[in-house]
C-alpha cells in the first residue's frame, strides 16, 4: 500500500521567497543616455561640430576665408547674440571684389532681423559678381559636399526672414508641416508650441472676446497657451501690450515737430509718409495720419472715419476710429472715447464719403449741412473745416479725413493749397489703410478659426451626456455673441412634432459675461410641448434661419412668453441644428443682444458654426448615451443570469452540514481514481476534501457556507455535455490534487498558485458547448467575435470570474488587494494552458529545461512553465487510468466529437475531420495512439523524469498505448483480411462482364448518364 503524502502546512514554509520578485535595471543607462541627448542638443555641441567639420574647410586664417565665414557673410548673420548683422561684403583675402557692396550693418533695428526686401535687392545685385568669383564656387562646392555642415549651421544661424525668403523664392503653397510637429506664431508673432499634454480642459474659461470685434476690427489680442498647454486667445490684454506685440519688431526713427518744420514741403510729406508705411494696426495708424495731418495743414482738430459695411446694404455708416485729436492728444486717450456712427450720406462727412469729393467750408454753421448737437456736446467751437475722402488704389472710398479750424486768426481759413497738400498725401494714407485692413482682416480670420477650433475642442473633448455638451456650447455661444439668453430645444425623434428637452440660459448682463468664474442656472427642462407656435417652431419646421430686429413686430412672435414677466424679448435670432444626415434636431435660440443692437451677419455666420459642432455633439453624445444604455441592459441581464446561474442557499446550508469523508476513504491520492461510482453530491464532499487538506479554506480565511455554494454554482454552470461537465472538472481537479500532494509541490508553488490551481481544474471547462475551438471559428459563433485566440478557455475563464464574482458566492473576499490580484493572473494562466494550442507554443521550453536539468523552480518564468504543463497532465490524465476506466472515458470523448461532426455535416454541410467523423470511428484506436504519442507520452515522460513519483502516470500510459495499439493493429488486419475476400469475388464479376455482349453506352445530351458513371 503505498504511503500518504504529510499533511499540508503553509505556516511552515517561512523562507520561500516572494513571487513575482524581479529587480529593475535601467535608471543609470536612462540618465546617462539622457546627458548624451542633452549634450548632443546644446549650442556648445554644435559649435564643436561646426568647427571641426570632417573634411578640412578651405584654406584661410580668418572667418571670412572658411566656409563657416563665407556661408556667414552670405546669409547676413553672425553667430554671437547682441552683434550687428552683415550682409555679404569681401572675398579672400580681404580685398573687395570688384563690384561688391561692402559690409552693410542693419544694427539700427532693434529686433535684430534685416529689412528682407532691401537685403534682397542688394543679392540680386551682386550675384553676377559672386558667381563669378573662383572662390564663392570654390565655398560653395565645399558646402554641397558637406550637406550635414551646411544643414547644423543652418538650424542653428538661420532667422526666420531668411526662411520666409526661402519659401517665397521656392513657391511652396503650405509649409507642410503639421501642427502637432511643428511650433506656430501666432498673430502677435509670439511663438507657440502646439501639442496635447493630455488635459482635459473641463475648466474652460468663458471666452473674453465677443463676435463683436469681429465686425468693428480694433486692437487684435495675442494667441497664447494656457496653464493647460492649449491655444487660446482668451485672456485679457490691454490695447498697450497687444499695440506693442504687433509692431514690436518695427519701431522706424520719428521727427519731432520742431525738426520737421525746418523741412520744405515735400521732405515733411516724405518723412510722414515714411512715419505710416510700416504700421499695420489701424487705431496707431489713424492717429498718426491725423497727427501729421494736422502738421501739413496746421489745424487745430482732426478726425478719421472709416467705413463700415458692404456697397448698397442698409447697414452702411462711416465710424469713427478717432475723434478730436489735436498735436498733444495720446492714443491712449483717444481710444477712451466712444464711436461715433454717421448714416452713410448724412452731414459733411456722409456726405463726402458718398460724393468722393472734397468739402472747404470756411464757416461750418453757414452750412446747413454740419450738426450743431457736435459743438453744443463738446464745448468746442468749430469755425473752419476741410474734408476730404481717403481712397484706396481702385480709387474706392474706404474713409474720410477732417480738418476743423485752422491755427491762427479766427479768421484763418483752409486754402486750396491746403486742400491740395491734404488730398496728397491722403493718397499714401489711402495705401496704408487699405493695407492695415487687409492684414486687419486675415487676423480676425485667424481668430475667428482660433474660435472655432477652440470651441471644436471644448465640445468634442468629453461628451458624456447631452447636458454636459449643450451647456459648453451655450455658455461659450452667450458669450461670444454678447446676448442676454440663449436657448437650445430638441426635436422629440419618433414624433418629430414636439420639442422634448429645453437647455435654457437665463438672463445675463455683460458684467457677468466678462468674468470667468460665473456660472449660470442651467435647466434642462423634459417636457413636450408642441411645435405649432412660436419662431422656434418655424425654424424647426422649416429649417430656416430666422433674424428679427423687433420681435414684437414679428407675427410668427408668439407674446405670451412674456407675459407675467420682467423680461421682454426685443431681437432673435434663431438657427436650425442638424446631424450629420442634414435632418432637423433642434433649434438653438438667441435672445437680446446688448447694447440694444441686432444680430448681424457676422453673429449669423457664428451660430451657424456653432449649430453645426452642436449638432454633431448632441449626435454623438446621443450615440454614447444610447451605448451606455446597452451596457446597462447588458449589465441587468448578467445580474439576472448570474442570479439564475447561482446555486440556491439552502443547497449551500445543506452542503454545509453534511459530513466530508476523508480523502483516504475517497482514494483522492491515487492515481488509478475514478468517479464512476460517486454521486454527485459525493463529488462535492470530495471537493470540499480537497480543500480542508490542502488548508486552504484557514489560510485565506474562506467562508465554508460561502465555499459550499460557489462549488454548487460552478457544477450548476457545467452543461449536460456527453464529456466536458462537472465530471471530468472534477477528475482533472483530482489529479491535480494528487500530484501536488505526492510530489510535496505544494511547497514549490506555495499557498496562492495552489488555491489558483484547484479552482482552475473546477473552471476550466465552464459552459462548455460539447464543440471546440475550430468549430466557433468556422460558424463564426459570438464567443470567435468576442475571443480572437483560445476562444472557449477564455469564456471558461470569463465565467468563472462572473461565478466569483457572484453575490454568496465570493470566496477571494476575504484575501488581499495584492493577493487577489495574484490568484487571478495565475488562475487565467491555467485556464487558458488547457488551450492545446498554448501547450504546443509552451512545452519545448519545458522540455528543454528537463531534458538539461536547467530549471529553478523559484523562478517566475520556470514556474509559470511548471503550472502549464501540470494543467495539460491533469486535463488529459484519463489517459494515464486503468483500461476499463480509460476505455469509457473514450468513448465518451469520441461520442462528443462525433456529435459535433453531425452539426458541421448537417448544418453547415461540411465535411467533418476524421477524428469528429462518425462514419469513421472504427479509426479510433489509430486516432488514441497518434495523440497519445503526439501529446501525452512527451509531458508524462518529462513529468516522470522531474519526480519518480509520477512514473505512474507514464505507466499508465504506455500501458493503455499498447492495448489501443493492439487494437489498431486489429482493424488493420481485418481490413487486410477483407481485401483479400473481396479479390476471388472482383474477379469472378469481371469475367462474366466481359462474356456479355458489348451494348453501346447511353448518353444523355451526349453525356454518359448517371447510372453508368
Amino acid at each position: 500500500m503505498e504511503s500518504l503524502p504529510p499533511p499540508v502546512s503553509w505556516n511552515s514554509l517561512t523562507s520561500r521567497r516572494p513571487m513575482g520578485a524581479a529587480a529593475s535595471r535601467g535608471g543609470e543607462d536612462s540618465s546617462r543616455a539622457t546627458a548624451e541627448l542633452t549634450k548632443a542638443n546644446s549650442s556648445e555641441y554644435h559649435v564643436g561640430l561646426s568647427q571641426t567639420p570632417s573634411t578640412p574647410a578651405p584654406t584661410g586664417a580668418n572667418l571670412h576665408t572658411s566656409a563657416a565665414g563665407y556661408y556667414s557673410s552670405y546669409c547676413g548673420i553672425t553667430g554671437s547674440a547682441g552683434s550687428s548683422v552683415l550682409a555679404p561684403a569681401t572675398s579672400t583675402g580681404g580685398a573687395g571684389a570688384p563690384g561688391s557692396a561692402g559690409y552693410r550693418d542693419h544694427g539700427d533695428q532693434s529686433s535684430g532681423e534685416w529689412d528682407v526686401r532691401r537685403w534682397n535687392e542688394e543679392r540680386e545685385r551682386d550675384r553676377e559678381t559672386w558667381i563669378n568669383d573662383p572662390e564663392w564656387l570654390r565655398v560653395e562646392s565645399w558646402l554641397d559636399e558637406h550637406p550635414n555642415f551646411c544643414l547644423d549651421y543652418f538650424l542653428r544661424k538661420a532667422t526666420r526672414p531668411m526662411i520666409d525668403e526661402w519659401l517665397v523664392s521656392h513657391s511652396l503653397p503650405s509649409a507642410g508641416a503639421s501642427a502637432a510637429e511643428t511650433d506656430t506664431i501666432s498673430p502677435s508673432g509670439q511663438q507657440l508650441q502646439l501639442g496635447n499634454n493630455g488635459k482635459t480642459g473641463i475648466a474652460t474659461p468663458v471666452r473674453k472676446i465677443s463676435a463683436h470685434e469681429f465686425e468693428k476690427g480694433g486692437l487684435l489680442r495675442p494667441l497664447v497657451t494656457n496653464v493647460e498647454g492649449t491655444v487660446t486667445f482668451l485672456t485679457q490684454t490691454t490695447s498697450e501690450e497687444t499695440h506693442a506685440l504687433i509692431n514690436s519688431t518695427i519701431k522706424p526713427f520719428r521727427r519731432n515737430r520742431n525738426e520737421l518744420k525746418s523741412l520744405d514741403e515735400k521732405e515733411i510729406i516724405f518723412e510722414l509718409v515714411k512715419d505710416i508705411c510700416n504700421d499695420l494696426d489701424v487705431r496707431s495708424l489713424c492717429h498718426k495720419i491725423l497727427q501729421n495731418v494736422s502738421i501739413l495743414t496746421k489745424a487745430d482738430r482732426c478726425s478719421l472715419f472709416l467705413v463700415q459695411g458692404e456697397r448698397g446694404s442698409d447697414s452702411r455708416c462711416l465710424v469713427s476710429k478717432l475723434f478730436d485729436v489735436c498735436s498733444q492728444s495720446t492714443l491712449k486717450e483717444m481710444e477712451k472715447k466712444e464711436e461715433i456712427h454717421i448714416p452713410w450720406g448724412s452731414g459733411i462727412v456722409g456726405y463726402v464719403a458718398q460724393s468722393g469729393e472734397a468739402v472747404n467750408i470756411p464757416d461750418a454753421y453757414k452750412d446747413e449741412r454740419f450738426n450743431h448737437k457736435v459743438d453744443a456736446k463738446t464745448g468746442y467751437h468749430t469755425r473752419s473745416m476741410l474734408c476730404l475722402p481717403i481712397k484706396d488704389s481702385n480709387n474706392e472710398v474706404i474713409g474720410v479725413a477732417q480738418v476743423i479750424n485752422k491755427q491762427g486768426d479766427n479768421e484763418a481759413t483752409f486754402t486750396t493749397h491746403d486742400s491740395q497738400v491734404f488730398a496728397g498725401y491722403l493718397q499714401f494714407c489711402g495705401i496704408g489703410l487699405k493695407n492695415a485692413q487687409l492684414y486687419e482682416r486675415s487676423q480676425l480670420e485667424i481668430k475667428r478659426n482660433q474660435v472655432l477650433l477652440d470651441l471644436a475642442r471644448m465640445v468634442f473633448e468629453e461628451q458624456s451626456t447631452t447636458e454636459t455638451v449643450v451647456d459648453r456650447i451655450l455658455a461659450h455661444t452667450q458669450s461670444l455673441i454678447q446676448c442676454q439668453r440663449c436657448q437650445v430645444l430638441l426635436v422629440h425623434e419618433e414624433s418629430k412634432g414636439t420639442f422634448f428637452r429645453v437647455f435654457n440660459y437665463p438672463k445675463a448682463s455683460e458684467e457677468d459675461l466678462q468674468n470667468p468664474g460665473t456660472r449660470f442656472p442651467f435647466s434642462p427642462n423634459e417636457s413636450r410641448f408642441p411645435i405649432n407656435v412660436g419662431i422656434t417652431s418655424y425654424v424647426a419646421t422649416t429649417a430656416e434661419t430666422v433674424n428679427v430686429v423687433d420681435a414684437y413686430e414679428d407675427q410668427r412672435f408668439d407674446r405670451s412668453v412674456d407675459d407675467g414677466k420682467d423680461f421682454k424679448h426685443k431681437t432673435i435670432l434663431c438657427m436650425p441644428i442638424k446631424n450629420s444626415k442634414g435632418h432637423t434636431i433642434g433649434v438653438i435660440q438667441l435672445v437680446n443682444k446688448f447694447n440694444n443692437l441686432p444680430f448681424t451677419q457676422n453673429d449669423e455666420n457664428f451660430v451657424e458654426a456653432f449649430s453645426i459642432f452642436c449638432g454633431m455633439g448632441i449626435y454623438n453624445t446621443n450615440m454614447f448615451e444610447k451605448a451606455i444604455a446597452a451596457e446597462n441592459k447588458q449589465r441587468v441581464i448578467l445580474e439576472v443570469l448570474s442570479y439564475h446561474a447561482t446555486a440556491p442557499v439552502e443547497e449551500a446550508s445543506k452542503l454545509k452540514k453534511a459530513i466530508v469523508p476523508s480523502a483516504i476513504a475517497y482514494r483522492l491520492h491515487d492515481y488509478r481514481f475514478n468517479d464512476f461510482s460517486l454521486e454527485d453530491e459525493e463529488t462535492l464532499k470530495a471537493c470540499l476534501r480537497m480543500f480542508l487538506d490542502l488548508d486552504l479554506i484557514e489560510r485565506f480565511h474562506i467562508d465554508y457556507e460561502v465555499l459550499c455554494r460557489w462549488l454548487l454554482s460552478v457544477k450548476k454552470n457545467y452543461r449536460n455535455v456527453t464529456y466536458h461537465n462537472w465530471r471530468h472538472a472534477f477528475n482533472v481537479a483530482q489529479m491535480m490534487f494528487a500530484i501536488v500532494t505526492g510530489t510535496r509541490w505544494w511547497e514549490i508553488l506555495g499557498e496562492i498558485e495552489v488555491l489558483s490551481l484547484i479552482m482552475a481544474c473546477l473552471c476550466h471547462d465552464l459552459d462548455h458547448r460539447g464543440t471546440n475551438n475550430s468549430f466557433q471559428i468556422q460558424t463564426k459563433s459570438s464567443l470567435a467575435m468576442l475571443y480572437s485566440t483560445s476562444t472557449m478557455e477564455r469564456h471558461h475563464f470569463d465565467q468563472c470570474l462572473m461565478i466569483l464574482s457572484s453575490q454568496g458566492c465570493q470566496i477571494l473576499s476575504n484575501v488581499s488587494k495584492d493577493e487577489h490580484k495574484a490568484i487571478i493572473k495565475v488562475l487565467e494562466e491555467a485556464i487558458i494552458s488547457t488551450d492545446l494550442a498554448v501547450y504546443f507554443k509552451k512545452r519545448k521550453a519545458f522540455f528543454d529545461l528537463v531534458e538539461d536539468r536547467s530549471y529553478d523552480w523559484w523562478q517566475d518564468g520556470h514556474r509559470e512553465l511548471l503550472r502549464g504543463m501540470m494543467m495539460t497532465a491533469c486535463d488529459v490524465a484519463a489517459i494515464t487510468k486503468p483500461w476499463e476506466v480509460q476505455w469509457k472515458v473514450a468513448d465518451l470523448v469520441a461520442n462528443e466529437f462525433f456529435e459535433q461532426g453531425d452539426i458541421e455535416r448537417k448544418e453547415y454541410n461540411k465535411i467533418p475531420s476524421d477524428m469528429m467523423d462518425r462514419e469513421k470511428k472504427d479509426q479510433l484506436p489509430a486516432m488514441q495512439v497518434g495523440f497519445i504519442d503526439s501529446i501525452c507520452l512527451p509531458v508524462y515522460n518529462a513529468f516522470s523524469s522531474v519526480n519518480e513519483k509520477l512514473t505512474p502516470l507514464l505507466d499508465g500510459v504506455q500501458a493503455n498505448r499498447k492495448t489501443w495499439q493492439s487494437l489498431a493493429d486489429s482493424y488493420n488486419q481485418r481490413l487486410e483480411d477483407q481485401k483479400e475476400d473481396d479479390i476471388p469475388e472482383q474477379k469472378r464479376k469481371l469475367e462474366h462482364q466481359h462474356s456479355q455482349p458489348q451494348q453501346p453506352s447511353p448518353q444523355v445530351n451526349g453525356q454518359i448518364s448517371p447510372v453508368e458513371a
